[in-house]
């Protein structure tokens, strides 16, 4: 299997680009295995890999980042990082020109300032930004399995949670007990602070759950992940706790409708926009087009939203190993939400699902 390294050269030479400066977090965690909270590598062709952190990292650098790197430890990553850089290659070698690709999206002006400042005048700065998101975006197996694991443990916390019941706990205590029990359950943290939103509430798509007793009679809300060996889970469901007024139930039946729709539309080819729109075709036919204002979903893996993007912006093809969610929802205002999410891998012929919960009405008292 071709090393992350070597997918990261294979695209230097594509662009062009001697060498790469890596900066965000999550990338340098993708590329070198390290998951400190202060680091920095530098990739470049002909053999360059060094990791950078400081003396707070010396031995948790030893234990997590792979083999083939050179580890350094220093106070200022900067200024490690502009320290033994290539020579040019290819057209660049006659100019004596050095091209350091450096992350646009994640840094900073005043650290690209800086940068700047550091670097001789035989360097050549190229924004490069998304050049490793790129990359992350097609999950390798392994990928793979340790977000299928995730969501195994956030399918069994919230099973448990919900023979706790729904109806007269509050919001926040149904969110709580869901972030414990995840934790319970070998999760190192939850994805993201569970959403919990009954009734009206959930008609806001990123609700903060509340010191409200959930009522009966209503529909509540769940959006919750759990994260395990780095990866995160995303997954929602919409209960009942109750008798339901026809009006909810209806809007429930059309979510699920557009939801298994757009989920039959996943395979690899399929731009995220085509997905986006065999779920917004039904809902906006049942009259709610004013009631789906975000995309159908999104990539997942370190992060919990990362490329690609299933909206209607987005002319990105679906490839196999990719893992998006897919989560249409309707939202009336001040009146009530819904929305269903499952968590898939494209597939050459279609999908997999990773996440295991029933989606037909369930009633939860």
């Amino acid at each position: 299997m071709t090393s992350r390294a070597d997918k990261v050269i294979g695209e230097l030479e594509r662009r062009g680009l001697d060498a790469l400066l890596v900066t965000g977090l999550v990338n340098v965690r993708w590329l070198t295995g390290f998951s400190g909270s202060n680091a920095a590598a530098v990739i470049g062709r002909e053999g360059l890999r060094r990791f950078l952190t400081d003396f707070r990292y010396l031995t948790q650098a030893a234990d997590e980042v792979a083999g083939g790197w050179e580890r350094e430890i220093g106070p200022d990553l900067l200024e490690l990082a502009v320290q033994r850089l290539p020579l040019p290659s290819g057209d660049r070698r006659q100019e004596g020109v050095c091209s350091l690709g450096f992350d646009d999206v994640q840094m900073s002006v005043k650290e690209h300032a800086r940068l700047a400042g550091l670097v001789p005048d035989s360097v050549e700065l190229v924004a490069a930004g998304g050049l490793v998101e790129g990359l992350r975006a097609v999950k390798e197996p392994e990928e793979i399995a340790r977000i299928r694991a995730a969501a195994r443990v956030a399918d069994d916390a919230l099973t448990d949670v919900l023979t706790r019941g729904l109806a007269g706990r509050t919001e926040r205590d149904v969110a709580t007990d869901l972030e414990f029990t995840m934790r319970r359950l070998g999760a190192e943290a939850s994805s993201f602070e569970p959403i919990v939103a009954a009734g009206a509430q959930g008609s806001l798509p990123h609700a903060t759950p509340r010191d409200v007793k959930i009522a009966s009679g209503a529909l509540v809300v769940v959006d919750w992940g759990a994260r395990l060996d780095g990866y995160a889970s995303d997954c929602t469901r919409t209960f009942a706790t109750g008798d339901l007024d026809p009006r909810d139930r209806a809007i429930y039946a059309k979510v699920l409708e557009a939801q298994e729709a757009a989920l039959t539309a996943v395979r690899a080819g399929r731009t995220g926009r085509e997905v986006d729109a065999v779920a917004r075709g039904i809902i906006d036919a049942a009259g709610h087009a004013e009631h789906f204002g975000h995309g159908v979903g999104h990539g997942l893996g370190l992060e919990v939203h990362e490329a690609p993007r299933l909206s209607k912006q987005s002319d990105t093809a679906l490839e196999a190993g990719m893992v998006v969610t897919v989560e249409p929802g309707i939202y009336v205002p001040g009146a009530v939400g819904v929305r269903i999410e499952d968590l898939v891998v494209v597939t050459e012929d279609g999908h997999d699902v990773l996440n295991g919960l029933a989606k037909d009405l369930q009633t939860i008292d």
